[in-house]
């Protein structure tokens, strides 16, 4: 058996929890080679319609395989794909971790849901440990859900209420990547610095990342996805701007570099706050590099204020962005505020983007002449430096092998990527 075909859509998160459903269907011994199952992302409107376009072309390409939807947007519209013609199952997000929820799809050509209330969700199972390798890089699953209800956001209701997984979990799945060869490992979830909370004695990310760096020394590197920094406690900042082993790269939930808008997007911390954080990160770690969510052309959103997210990129020297255009999500209450237009949307966005890669162009200019220790990837003709600047090798004959890591002389930038040298 070679088990489902699984397209991933949107998130690391989603491959991640792919790479589960996997292992579960395969535990299993279902035969599922003639399975096609699209794992969706609902976080925009084009997200829905990329998944949309990709169950057509699924189908279209393997039309003697059943297709089965789940994801996010399985869990949030579950009647749209059932709907949908190349459709055979839906199952949500929660029900996804139990093969037999797939069984249909070989039994029958006859739509079914199987769609759980997420709400309701509160175990903390082991499934949720859920991981998956790039060629040079691991990503591990700490957490999944939200509390929070910012008012653009749809997460919530496709992921359920904020569930963490047991530290001991975590650092064995990390401890068993390190076994595999895997020298840099990245916890992700939905929302990671609200890790602890429901666990006993209410552990922290910073706990949680303090157990995983004493109980693995054989793991060099390791690295959060997006974090809330109102959320970044005085432990979680020691770590970030003292610990070697955690890389100089703090990626931001910002959002927003406007108050009101902010305040809108029931976001729990002011622009003011942002800054504040971010010089004290770089006061501490000069080398830390920034990262961060900007959204564009939020509801209300005026010139004046789309100016205090323009400005932020430079307050808080962001490098590394993700600049999203808004897109009113069906059931959220920014989906009744005033809208932007749709063409000063992309405008904004486009000088967001802009902003953000002028100033990503003069840090790694500022970096030509430095060592970098780089993890190679590309079959050892690229990879990234701890604080995430891609670098290509002048030249791939003995650099490095896959996974590797190699010091680095930076010698010049091409605008886009750095080129290093193997010292």
């Amino acid at each position: 058996m070679s088990g489902p075909d699984i397209i991933s859509m949107g998130c690391r998160l989603n491959i991640a929890e792919s790479e589960a459903i996997r292992q579960t269907i395969k535990a299993s011994r279902i035969n599922a080679d003639q399975l096609v199952i699209v794992n969706s992302c609902a976080v925009t409107n084009e997200a829905m319609r990329q998944t949309r376009q990709a169950i057509r072309r699924a189908k279209k390409d393997n039309p003697d395989k059943t297709v089965v939807v789940t994801g996010c947007g399985a869990q949030v519209d579950p009647d749209m794909f059932a709907n949908m013609p190349e459709t055979s199952g839906v199952v949500g997000n929660f029900d996804k971790y139990d093969a037999d929820n797939f069984k249909f799809g070989l039994d029958s050509n006859k739509p079914d849901i199987r769609v759980s209330d997420i709400m309701q969700v509160r175990e903390t199972a082991p499934h949720m440990v859920s991981a998956f390798a790039e060629r040079s890089r691991a990503f591990v699953e700490i957490q999944n859900g939200c509390d929070h209800r910012c008012t653009f956001c749809i997460i919530p209701y496709g992921r359920g209420n904020s569930r963490s997984v047991p530290a001991g979990q975590v650092v064995d799945q990390v401890q068993a990547l390190v076994g595999k060869g895997f020298q840099e490992v990245v916890l992700t979830g939905v929302d990671v610095t609200s890790y602890g909370p429901d666990l006993p004695g209410s552990p922290s990310l910073g706990l949680l990342v303090e157990r995983v760096l004493k109980h693995v020394p054989g793991l060099k590197r390791l690295r959060l996805s997006s974090v809330d920094g109102i959320e970044i406690d005085d432990r979680l900042f020691d770590i970030l701007t003292g610990e070697c082993r955690v890389m100089p790269h703090v990626h931001l939930s910002l959002q927003s570099g406007d108050n009101m808008i902010l305040k809108r997007m029931k976001r729990r911390h002011s622009r003011e706050q942002a800054i504040e954080l971010v010089a004290r990160l770089k006061e501490k770690r000069p080398e830390i590099a920034i990262g961060a969510d900007i959204i564009a052309g939020f509801p209300t959103e005026t010139e004046e204020m789309f100016a205090g997210s323009l400005d932020i990129i430079d307050q808080c020297d962001i490098i590394h962005g993700h600049i999203f255009p808004y897109s009113p999500r069906k059931g959220t209450p920014a989906e009744k505020m005033p809208q932007v237009d749709g063409a000063i949307i992309k405008k904004r966005a486009r000088t967001l983007r802009q902003k953000v890669s002028d100033r990503a162009q003069s840090w790694r200019n500022s970096l030509v002449g430095s060592e970098q220790n780089v993890l190679c990837e590309l079959d050892g003709k690229a990879g990234y430096a701890e604080n995430f600047a891609h670098v290509m090798f002048e030249q791939t004959e003995n650099t490095g092998r896959e996974g590797e890591i190699i010091p680095v002389k930076i010698i010049s930038s091409d605008g886009m990527n750095l080129i290093g040298r193997k010292i």
